[in-house]
């Protein structure tokens, strides 16, 4: 009888290249002990549950919700998400904008990648990319049908430059139909997209189905 019980482990078929050396990778650095799996968990579990797109819908949500709280965060944002407890670095002087009937807002750092992680996690690879950061100034409408966001042509759209000094957070359109939702509920349409203005809320029948 086998001195080790392998029946835990997992099968590996349905991984993609790139995971399986992703696996690989980190099994080879364990083993030469330059890290420590304990401790990459955890600092996984805190960019997916304490820092990331989890922090700023919850932001958004209060927002639609709570019309004092939208007033609070519009005047001082860093002031409004600091009542999470969303504070920190890459989270310093916050400014929200908000989108509405006649204007869309969406963000970008022309200069390197300067984002939200207090409220956004870590960027996306393409907010990093050189065709997203140039191409965003120049021609956003194009660059949101690309993302699949088609905008009527009377709706402006205002580009924000983030910067070392300021970061901005999107606050999306309120889906219609949303009367009377918690903030919980609410919370679960509003993406990291829609944050930086590169999506929508999600569509709140779309999302009743899927559930």
């Amino acid at each position: 009888m086998s001195g080790h019980d392998h029946s835990h482990d997992h099968d590996h078929s349905e991984l993609s290249d790139i995971e399986l050396r992703v696996r690989a990778l980190e099994t080879l650095l364990t083993e030469k002990g330059y890290i420590d799996p304990p401790a990459l968990d955890e600092l996984i579990e805190t960019y997916e549950t304490k820092i990331g797109p989890k922090n700023g819908a919850r932001v958004v949500a209060r927002a639609w919700a709570d019309p004092d709280y939208r007033d609070r965060l519009m005047k001082d944002a860093t002031a409004a998400i600091a009542e999470f407890g969303f504070t920190g670095r890459q989270g310093e002087h916050m400014v929200a904008v908000e989108n509405d009937e006649t204007t869309h807002n969406m963000v970008v750092c022309t200069l390197c990648s300067c984002y939200p992680w207090t409220v956004l996690g870590l960027p996306p690879v393409w907010y990093k990319s050189p065709p997203y950061r140039s191409r965003a100034v120049r021609d956003p409408r194009g660059v949101l049908d690309e993302f699949g966001v088609h905008l009527p042509e009377e709706k402006e759209i205002r580009v924000w430059d983030s910067t070392a000094e300021v970061r901005y957070l999107v606050i999306p359109e309120r889906p219609h139909g949303t009367h009377g939702w918690s903030e919980d509920r609410l919370a679960e349409l509003v993406t990291r997209d829609s944050m930086i203005g590169t999506g929508l809320a999600l569509d709140p029948a779309k999302r009743e189905t899927a559930a």
